[in-house]
């Protein structure tokens, strides 16, 4: 157990980097200025950064509940941090260099990061869904709520990565079809259906763990859980059906 382990802290570090990152550009925004919408902005590597922090540390806790083997975890918790890093760092590369890191292609290094990017989203789908499978293949441990914030978590994660895979391609396509302008513009309407989903699988877990600690009976703190899924599950069909009026 000892390499997995060392897994997890590595993970957890990597995420808190990301994150502090993240914050590290929300104070060159307030001291450098400029636009914090648009696909020129420093929101990017501050949105970007700080959410794959948490992401990165949501995922090594949480499949810790999920019953999949120590060394196969821990191979995918590697894949997934290095792909968290990668993205970052990319985002934060075309920020510095005052170009939008996605569905960029206007010179050969620009399209190199798009398409970097856009590979590391594939990995992270890929990853995320072979932890998302396992947690509903068999019931997830922990405390009573646990095993449905997991599993709701995850269930609202791919709806994440979805909304995210729809946003890239159809990007990609008016890229391709000369429309670069609108590819910048067409994500908006998906972008609050995405962060929304994201974050699910650190938000319903916790609520389950404060819930633990509370003098609570196991009966109603299933039931607190299960009326969290629901109001998340409310929140996120809202931001699918504002997604669907506003496309």
């Amino acid at each position: 157990m000892k390499i997995p382990r060392s897994v997890d802290r590595l993970c957890h570090v990597t995420g808190l980097l990301l994150a502090l990152s993240g914050l590290v550009h929300l104070v060159v925004f307030a001291a450098d200025g400029g636009p914090w919408y648009g696909p020129v902005s420093w929101r990017k590597p501050f949105t970007f950064g700080l959410s794959f922090g948490l992401t990165l540390i949501a995922i090594t806790w949480v499949t810790s509940y999920v019953r999949v083997g120590a060394r196969p975890r821990a191979v995918l918790l590697l894949v997934f941090a290095a792909d968290c890093v990668v993205e970052v760092g990319g985002i934060t590369l075309q920020a510095w260099r005052r170009v939008p890191s996605h569905l960029n292609m206007e010179t050969p290094f620009d399209t190199a990061v798009s398409m970097m990017l856009a590979v590391g989203g594939a990995v992270l789908v890929a990853v995320l869904t072979v932890f998302a499978v396992a947690s509903f293949r068999h019931r997830p441990t922990g405390p009573a709520g646990m095993p449905l914030a997991v599993r709701s978590g995850f269930a609202v994660l791919l709806v994440g990565l979805a909304s995210g895979a729809a946003m890239i391609a159809r990007g990609v396509v008016l890229t391709r079809t000369g429309h670069q302008e609108a590819a910048y513009h067409s994500t908006a309407p998906l972008k609050p259906l995405h962060g929304v989903s994201l974050h699910a699988v650190l938000v319903l877990p916790l609520l389950a763990w404060l819930l633990s600690r509370s003098s609570w009976s196991e009966r109603t703190r299933r039931r607190v859980v299960a009326t969290a899924v629901g109001c998340y599950a409310a929140a996120v069909a809202s931001a699918g059906v504002w997604a669907v009026l506003t496309y």
